[in-house]
Order: structure tokens, then sequence, then C-alpha cells
């Protein structure tokens, strides 16, 4: 007897990223495969009574995405934090802050995310004598949207215990006035760990971000029920985007110990990967870590396999590592989170484990010092397949254009933290970015023209986790003006680098990333057919269904 189908899609736009299913009406599903793709009579004959099938009205149907770098932890906590994205001003942002504390008398401290760092004006800071006046009563911390830099009140400061300042670590950088006291602005992780142990999740969101370590003391039951159920809905959220499958950026063994609970209570939504964080005070031999995490978990939906690491911090709060002063700060090029020889010798060790590696570097100098790793691991072990990663990406200098490609380095871009994605302006002339910068700052186009594998995704929650509206940034055409050179996509590459690309960058392209007969049935039925949509209107598309492994993980209602 003929093998019947569990579930057909039908009557859809299929991109199939398969050259041999080019012009396909529709997809055929059984036991968590692909069964066959092709036009909606081929696929009518392989349904039989108990078949269920879904009609897609004439939208795209595509391979689900994959949300490439992601802090999933802490973006699902944050659905719960008050979102200061649309927020400017001290008369709005007191507005805000009142209306969320007086719904939540019983938090210890008052948390808000996605700041902008003129949420006061451009170039005034967010001090803490001006969060007082807001919150003068309760410990209030406000997170830049980038999570590199927080700042806090009073309240805060003395309840982490560094009002009076204090050691925050090489790289991070507790602000103190000229009175001694702390300003409130808290740069980089070092910094800000001890306030976001007040917050009401004790910080263990972010440690797998902040320490790369477990919580200590360990997790009662009680608080691990709590992280589950807030990480479960942080998927469902993903899932309710069209995402099938997450590289998480923050690695630390309990966030894979409460994942893997979650797939063994049917939980676990979209397939995720989490990596080794290895961090600059961390000694090589804790790469055995890595190597642990690696065999413990790597199965379809769990795995791990991965290291990542911090070479700098970000452009806005000029902690990026660049190769000269910014314009605007003379005598600071920001700082190396890793020597060159420690960082070499991480990669060496870490390659020849045939573990991915996977580099935060957004200045010019970090990117090359990554490069440089790479290169140090390729000498020391030999050429192989690594598909190393660099995270970000962002102002690339033109000696180093040419070594992703050379070195078979991906590019891992988040098309809504450029100036053209639309979401954040540019910086204005002086400040931040030299005018020569500018040509190869989010040189998308650039890097796909070497032939360098180029992947999207979010940073959420440094940015929304919704995947339409980064597929306009990457799209729409914007003039920026100046020396910024058009590095915008074709929906078809963009779409690529979501789907097909982020299969490759996690070795997975043989099993999903392409919607054809034996791949995972990872799939999406979008709103609209994206192909003939308005550019400007790509961000008003939705996921109405997602389907995982052939499991149907969103339906809109």
């Amino acid at each position: 007897m003929a093998e019947h189908a569990d579930r057909i899609i039908t009557n859809g736009r299929l991109i199939t990223f398969d050259d041999v299913a080019s012009g396909a009406e529709a997809i055929a599903v059984r036991d968590g495969l692909i069964m066959a793709v092709g036009s909606a009579d081929d696929i009518s004959n392989l349904a039989g009574p108990d078949t269920i099938t879904h009609d897609a009205a004439g939208a795209t149907v595509l391979p689900g995405f994959i949300e490439s770098h992601a802090h999933l932890f802490s973006g699902a906590a944050e659905l719960d934090a008050l979102n200061l994205m649309n927020t400017k001003g001290e008369e709005a942002l007191g507005r805000a802050v009142h209306e969320y504390a007086a719904a939540r008398p019983g938090n210890q401290m008052i948390y808000a995310a996605c700041c902008h760092y003129d949420v006061l004006g451009t170039g005034m800071a967010a001090a803490r004598q001006v969060l007082d006046r807001i919150m003068p009563d309760r410990p209030f911390a406000m997170m830049a949207h980038d999570h590199h830099t927080a700042w806090a009140n009073t309240r805060a400061l003395e309840a982490a215990g560094i009002l009076h300042g204090g050691d925050a670590g090489e790289g991070s950088e507790i602000v103190v006035g000229a009175d001694g006291l702390a300003t409130g602005e808290l740069r980089e992780t070092g910094a800000f760990k001890g306030v976001l142990a007040q917050t009401a999740t004790g910080g263990r969101e972010m440690l797998g971000y902040v320490t790369g370590e477990d919580p200590s003391p360990a997790a009662t039951m009680a608080e691990r029920a709590v992280d589950k159920d807030i990480i479960a809905r942080g998927l469902q959220h993903c899932a309710a985007s069209g995402i099938t499958s997450i590289h998480n950026m923050d690695g630390n063994f309990y966030q894979l110990s409460l994942l893997d609970e979650l797939k063994a209570d049917g939980r676990l939504l979209c397939r995720t990967q989490v990596p080794y964080h290895l961090k600059r005070h961390h000694p090589l031999d804790m790469l055995d870590e890595a190597g642990e995490m690696h065999r413990r978990y790597h199965d379809d939906m769990l795995w791990s396999g991965r290291v990542k690491m911090f070479m700098d911090g970000v452009i806005d709060s000029r902690t990026a590592f660049m190769l000269r002063d910014y314009p605007d700060d003379p005598g600071n090029c920001g700082s190396p989170l890793f020597s060159a020889d420690h960082f070499s010798e991480a990669c060496i060790r870490s390659d020849a484990d045939e573990l991915q590696i996977s580099v935060h570097a957004i200045g010019d100098a970090a990117i090359r010092r990554a490069l440089d790793g790479y290169q140090a691991a390729r000498d020391a072990n030999g050429v192989r397949d690594s598909r190393h990663r660099i995270e970000h990406v962002e102002v690339l200098h033109p000696d180093d254009l040419p070594r992703l490609v050379s070195l078979g380095v991906i590019a891992s871009m988040q098309p809504l933290h450029s100036p053209s994605g639309g979401l954040f302006p540019a910086p204005a002339p002086g400040r931040i970015l030299h005018e020569d910068q500018l040509a190869l700052s989010f040189a998308w186009q650039a890097i796909r023209d070497t032939g360098a594998t180029l992947i999207f995704s979010t940073d959420w929650p440094v940015v929304p986790v919704e995947v339409m509206p980064s597929i306009k940034g990457a799209c729409v055409q914007r003039n920026l003006g100046r020396s910024w050179r058009d590095h915008h996509q074709s929906l078809h590459n963009a779409l690529a680098a979501y789907t097909r690309d982020g299969a490759y960058a996690e070795f997975s392209e043989q099993r999903k990333g392409r919607l054809k007969a034996g791949m995972l049935a990872d799939i999406v039925v979008m709103s609209d057919d994206l192909q003939t949509m308005e550019v400007e209107n790509l961000d008003k598309a939705s996921a109405v269904l997602t389907v995982c492994g052939g499991r149907i993980t969103h339906r809109a209602a």
C-alpha cells in the first residue's frame, strides 16, 4: 500500500531554494520529513483519509526561518520588561516608568530594556540623578538596546554595592564622577552584572551572556520552573514569527539543561543550538567544557558544538575596538577583550577539537583580530571545513574584506542594526565613525560580492525577533548620503540569508534550509505572496502557520 502524507500544504507560492522544485505549488509531509514537493495535483495524490490539508491561499511557503543570532533566555525574560524602544525624553520616560512600576508593586527592582543611548536627547547622559527624579524610592535600571550599557538610579547602585564605584574587570567600567560616586552609567557586562542580580529573575537569564557560568548558588526547583516557563514563552514568540531554528548566543550548562527538560516536556518548539561561552579570564583548559557540551547535546532539536567569544563592545558606547581613535573621542579606540596571543590559542585549541567558533567583533580592529585568530588556527591545524563565524561585522577595513571568503568565514549580520535598516539613525558627521569608514560599514552586499556566506538575524532582544521587519530592513534601498554605500539586498538573497544559508552556517544544509524531499519538515506559510508585495510593505507580512519537524508550532488565530 502506498504511503500517505500526514500533512499537505497546497495552493502556495513555494520558495524552495532548490532549483529542481522551482515553480512548486504544494508540499507533503510524513514522519517529520518532507515527503514530496511539486504541483498541487501531484501532491494531492499523496493524500489519505487521515491527511491534514492546509490551503496557503496563494501566499508564500518557504523553509522555516533560522534565527542565526539571538539571546533566547534574556529575550524571553524581557517580553515582560518595560520596553523603551519608542520612548524619548525625560517626561515620556517618567510616564512609562511610573505606569509600569504601579502595575508591579512587588518587584524588588524596576527594570527597563531597549533604551536608546540618546533617550534624554542627543549627547545627554542618563545620569543617576535624572533616574532618581523619575524613581526615587525603588531601585530602577534600564538596559541599552544593544545590552552593552546600563543606567541605574542611586537605589539600584546601592543594592549592587557599586555606588562608590568598583573594579568591573578589563573591558568594563563603572563610570565615576568627580564626586567619587558612580554616575549611573555602567559599561559592559562586568559593570552591570550586580544590577542584574536585583531583577525578578536574579539575572539568571543573562548569566550565559554576562559570565558564561551557571547560577551560584544553584537555582532552586521553583526557580528552574519559573525559568523554563519564561523560555517556553520565548519559544512560542519565535515560532509565531515562522522561526524553526535558533542559534542561541548565550552559553552555559544551566540553559542547556532547561532546554533539555523543555524538549522532554514537548515544549521545545524551535531547534536550538547553545554554545560554550569562553570569557577572557577563563583558562583555556575550560574549553574541555565545550567538548562536554558537544558530547552531551547533539541531536536535531538541541545541540552545542560551538564556542562563543567577545572581542569588543559596540560603537554607540565607543567600546568597539577600532584601528584608530573615534573621531569624537580622541585617545579612545576601544579595547580588545582578548589579547592577540590568548585569542589565537583559544582558536587553535577550539578548531583542533573541531568546534565551530563565533566571535562578536564589531570594530575594524576587532574584526581583524578575529580573522588573525582564524588564520592562526588554519596555520596550526591545517585547512578544514570549519565555518567559523564573525558576529555583527559592522565596521570593516577594506584590507580585511577578501579575508572572509579566503578563510571560509561566515558573516553573521543583523539588518536592523544598520542605519539602512530604518530602525536606528546614522551617526552624525564627526560622531563615532570616520567618513572613510562608512562605505564598508554594515557592508552586506560588498561581503556577498566576494562570495563569502552571509546570514541574517536580529540579535534579539537588541531588536524584535520578528523576521519580516528585518527582511524589509535588508531590502529597502535607502540613501543615507555622505559616503555611505548602498548594500540593500534582493528579496531572494535576504530570505536565503534567513533560511538556506543559516542552515549552511550550522552544517545542516543537507537536513534543512530548503524545501526538498527528505529534508526536515521545517516550513512556514506566510500571510502574503512576498514576491508580489511592495518592498516597503514586507514588514506587514506574517507567519500564519509554522511547522517544525512536521509538528505545528504556531497557527495564526
